[in-house]
Order: C-alpha cells, then structure tokens, then sequence
C-alpha cells in the first residue's frame, strides 16, 4: 500500500466523550506510524489542549492548530512551521466594544502564549479559570499579533455576533462559531481552514492527494474532507459532514471507531 498521510481531528473524532484517547487507538495510531504511514492532527484546539495528546501517540510529525493557522513541529525547530496572524488592532478595537458585542470573556493566544481580559467562569472548561496579571489582556501585554481570538458571548447570540464581526473585520478574519452549549466564537486569518494545511503536509511529504486520509465530525473539518483522497466522517458527525464525506466510520468516537476503520482499511494488526 502507498504511504499514507492520515490526518485526524480531535474532539467528536479520536478522541471519546471523555476527550481522553483510548487504549486501542492510541495502539493503531502508533501501528500505522511503524509501518511507514504519516499521522498528523488536524485540530481547531490550540496548542496548550492538544500537546498531551500529540505526546501520548509518540507522533514526532507536524501539528496543526487553531484549524490550520498554526503548522509545526512540537518540541522542535523546524524550518516548515508557519502561522497565520491577525492584526492586534483588531483586538484593541474588540477590546474597545465589548459592551456592543456582549462579550462576556475575550481571550487571544498563540502557539505559547495565551492572554484574556478576565479568568474563565469555572463552566468555562476550555480556558485557564486563574491567571497571571501578566496574562491579562491589555494593549501593553499584547504585544504581538495572535493566532487565534476566542470569544465568549451572551446566550443565543453567536450567529448574531458573527454577523456584526464579519461586517466590521471580514476582510482579516474568519469566524467559526463552536458547536455545544456555549456561545462561542472563533476568530483566526481570513481564509484559514484545515484542508490548507492537509495540503501544505501533503506538499511537505510529497504524497499524492489521493493517497490523504482525513477524519472529522463537524464544520470546521467540512472542506478538509471535501480536499483529501479519502474523506472519514465519523458515526457521529453532522449531517452536512457525513454528506461531504467518502465514506463514514461503522462506530462512533465513543467505540474507537477512527482505530477500527484505519486497522481495516490499512491492513493493520490489531
């Protein structure tokens, strides 16, 4: 069988309701490494939520992060790394009009740092709930322009929010709003999305499109499974994404089924 480049997300994919990694997959995803194949996760997580993961499958290949706008190589300098940055101005003026956009929490970040105007609410599962005074947002800590904007708006407003934002700023910036109960959203550079970096690793290995394998369950994974060889939705994905998808898992991300499909569709021991 030709190399593979298999990329996989993260939350609702590889991982199980508990966001752990179980036994069986973190064993297949390390089988499909020995015998030649190129594992990489694909994640909209930033890198603080998804190093233990990265670490815990021994994966020593890139990385991509904030849904492509962050590529690297963790605990390594590598010539390929890239990111994709929004103007800090932007911020300072979100800063500004808090109070228009409702936002209840604004947080920025970048592959190591991380700054937010206040600490998270303890509901608020994804965001350090203490932080240092040198992490709280102002112009002065904010020094540099960040990868990501996160921000935390009131109850069923979200697709409302994003409207707004998109008026103001939609020339930088594209906004993903976060499945779940919270009113989330997500701001990265305007065009970053995960088939962009599926193409820059693919380019990187000089591996065929149609030998790229990718996995997903929501949205943001929609045009990374359209691009690739082989698109996975997974039992549980949307919808829209099982539609898009070439083929669809047996068993959810609760019953490993990223392990049970690649195990059969690379011919792995299990």
């Amino acid at each position: 069988m030709h190399q593979k480049l298999i990329t996989l997300d993260l939350d609702g994919t590889t991982l199980n309701s508990s966001s752990q990694l179980s036994p069986q997959t973190i064993k297949t995803i390390k089988n499909a490494t020995a015998a030649g194949h190129i594992v990489s996760i694909v994640t909209g997580r930033p890198y603080r939520m998804a190093r233990d993961i990265y670490d815990e499958l021994s994966l020593k290949t890139p990385m991509a992060n904030f849904n492509g706008a962050l590529t690297h190589i963790p605990h390594q300098k590598w010539d390929g790394e890239y990111s994709r940055t929004i103007n800090k101005a932007v911020v300072y003026d979100l800063m500004k009009h808090k109070d228009d956009y409702g936002i209840q929490l604004l947080a920025v970040e970048s592959k190591d740092s991380f700054f937010a105007d206040h600490a998270a609410p303890a509901s608020f599962e994804f965001f350090p709930h203490e932080i240092s005074n040198d992490q709280i947002l102002t112009e002065k800590t904010l020094r540099t322009n960040p990868t990501s904007i996160t921000i935390l708006v009131e109850p069923n407003s979200a697709q409302k929010v994003k409207n707004q934002l998109l008026h103001y700023y939609g020339e930088y910036i594209t906004v993903g709003v976060w499945g779940g109960p919270q009113s989330v959203l997500e701001i990265v550079s305007k065009g970053i999305q995960k088939a962009k970096a599926v193409a820059y690793l693919a380019d990187y290995y000089h591996i065929d499109r149609q030998d790229t394998i990718a996995f997903g369950d929501e949205h943001n994974d929609a045009e990374m499974l359209d691009y690739v060889g082989r698109g996975v939705a997974m039992k549980n994905a949307t919808d829209q994404i099982k539609g898009i998808a070439n083929d669809i898992t047996e068993f959810d991300n609760t019953e490993d089924g990223v392990a049970k499909y690649l195990n059969e569709y690379l011919g792995l021991a299990e």
